[in-house]
């Protein structure tokens, strides 16, 4: 399994960060994390067949985890005619609405037949034989999720954006071994985050959804939680789990 950082900034693009996106293969299937940015571009760019796109799933309704989505329905539906992923937003309204725009720029053209775009909800929301999700509610905003993310026997955690991690820290990273915690710093301080990860049963730690301001952080690179020194995510990062 290979993970794929997309991007990598918090809720605004920086100099070398776009919003929140990442891309996870197993064996020649792919399935993306939140779409912030115009990761259809990354698909062509990297010669990534765009067919080979299983699931896109959405964390929260916020436009920098899914301004993407708008881009990635449009071109399967009228140029990657053979691709037909499962695209997964949080919100009805955020459904509704990609409905309308898509339809709105081809005059009212209904979308293709097949397409399926859908709303999810708490538990699993995905499974294939190849990698399952379960979604777990956070309190960042309305409908919003971390994803328990399970391939080849390994599990990774998206905590997705939170309130705070002393409020909506996933407890399943205190009672699963997890290969990876992927976890933003857009709205805390590391130092904040060290009750939680002192407690997870993880592997390895990366900040991601970072913000510019935290990676002026003196500290940053000091810190460790519990034995473990947390890496710090950007764009175009891979990682073999």
């Amino acid at each position: 399994m290979k993970l794929i950082f997309i991007g990598t900034s918090d809720g605004v693009p920086q100099s070398k960060r776009r919003c929140s996106s990442y891309i996870i293969e197993v064996g020649g299937d792919r399935y993306i994390i939140d779409m912030g940015t115009q990761t259809i571009e990354d698909l062509c760019r990297r010669d990534l067949p765009v067919e080979s796109v299983r699931l896109v799933a959405c964390t929260h309704p916020h436009g920098d985890h899914t301004n993407g989505v708008i881009s990635f329905v449009d071109l399967v539906n009228w140029h990657f005619k053979e691709a037909n992923p499962l695209v997964l937003l949080p919100d009805e309204r955020l459904l509704s609405s990609l409905k309308s725009w898509i339809s709105a720029t081809y005059c009212g053209k209904p979308l293709r037949d097949d397409l399926r775009l859908e709303v999810f909800g708490e538990g699993t929301i995905f499974s294939d034989g190849n990698l399952s999700i379960r979604a777990i509610p956070t309190k960042h905003c309305e409908n919003s999720y971390a994803f328990l993310v399970e391939a080849e026997g390994k599990k990774i955690l998206f905590t997705g954006d939170l309130l705070h991690p002393s409020v909506d820290f996933p407890e399943v990273a205190f009672e699963e071994e997890l290969e990876l915690i992927i976890t933003e710093l857009g709205h805390f301080q590391p130092e904040e985050c060290t009750g939680a990860f002192e407690k997870a049963k993880a592997k390895r730690i990366v900040f991601s959804h970072i913000s510019e301001r935290r990676l002026k952080n003196a500290s940053l690179s000091e810190l460790t939680y519990g034995g473990i020194r947390p890496e710090i995510a950007y764009d175009g990062l891979e990682i073999m789990i």
